[in-house]
């Protein structure tokens, strides 16, 4: 077993208990209504594009369900309750983790990094991000890098209108994973579910949006300055998002950067995973069973504080599990 992530349970605070969310649901031009169908939240009306489930950041801000902390946004039990968090060296809650329902293409964009979006968008973090697929029809693919090298190049292709040539499209399938760093151009496209684990930025640029209408008649804004200015022209385009990392006691490390680590956990009966050095962003994604006394299903999320004692899991179902790294 990993040795990291599984030990014996402990005694534990009943004010350190595990913290369900209450998502937080954003409509978008490109979204639909899978996550009622398949995760059977009770979604707003019109198309719905993104269900943010761990998310202390002020555009979606998550209260927690129920316990000690009932009612509390997460952002609150951040600033005021540090120890639950193993102490915050960071301003903000460093993570957010969402799911998003691609019913149709989203726009071409890029993200920038930490030092870029300090100067230029009023202190915010950048966005790293990665995704797992939890949902891929046939056929559907993904875009992830671009093949300019240079800023003249994407620039002109870019001017040019010549997607095909500048983006890295390549076929998607349910159980793919995808690390996303800033700087490459990427595009989550339409017939796909995702959850995706991320800094908690909102900073976006988009570089084209298929000159889609909204309902008021507008389109959406572009980046084009900003964009260029963050894509890494060094990163070299990748072929495609099959897991190859080993699966060891059920565990799959899906991926270690400095800003947080992921895993897939598999139950089929029973195991536990050792208490966070800090805590843990955890997402059924399928299946059901117990955690730690409290049971679970697909589409519950919570977040195991530091001092909970060791995570128990019991039943049959798979969870993406983060940290900070």
């Amino acid at each position: 077993m990993n040795s990291e992530l599984f030990g014996d349970n402990q005694e534990r605070d009943p004010l350190r208990d595990l913290i369900f969310m209450e998502p937080v649901f954003h409509e978008k031009i490109w979204g639909g209504r899978r996550l009622e169908t398949d995760f059977g939240y009770d979604l707003p009306a019109g198309p719905i594009g993104e269900c943010w489930a761990i998310s202390a950041h002020p555009h979606g801000d998550c209260q927690v369900k129920i316990g000690a902390f009932a009612g509390r946004l997460l952002s609150e039990l951040w600033d005021e309750r540090p120890e639950l968090f193993g102490g915050t060296p960071e301003g903000q809650f460093p993570l957010l983790v969402k799911i998003i329902d691609a019913n149709e293409d989203l726009s071409i964009q890029v993200h920038p990094d930490d030092v870029y979006a300090a100067r230029h968008e009023g202190g915010s973090l950048g966005k790293m991000e990665c995704w797992y697929v939890l949902h891929a029809e046939p056929g559907a693919t993904i875009v992830v890098g671009q093949r300019a090298v240079s800023r003249e190049e994407c620039e002109r292709l870019m001017d040019e209108g010549r997607w095909e040539e500048l983006v890295n499209e390549l076929p998607v399938h349910a159980g793919d994973f995808f690390q996303i760093a800033p700087g490459t151009l990427h595009a989550i496209k339409g017939g796909t579910l995702i959850l995706e684990t991320q800094q908690s930025s909102d900073v976006t640029y988009r570089v084209y949006d298929y000159d889609r209408v909204q309902d008021d008649g507008t389109r959406r804004e572009l980046h084009l300055s900003q964009a260029l200015d963050v894509i890494d022209y060094a990163l070299p385009p990748i072929t495609s998002g099959t897991i190859t990392r080993p699966e060891l006691g059920g565990v799959t490390l899906l991926e270690s950067c400095p800003r947080y680590k992921v895993w897939r956990v598999r139950v089929d009966g029973a195991t536990a995973m050792l208490a966070p050095q800090r805590f843990y962003c955890a997402s059924v994604i399928e299946g059901e069973g117990v955690a730690s006394g409290h049971e679970v299903e697909k589409g519950d999320h919570f977040v195991v504080p530091a001092g909970h004692g060791s995570l128990q899991l019991e039943g049959r179902m798979q969870l993406i599990v983060s940290s900070v790294a």
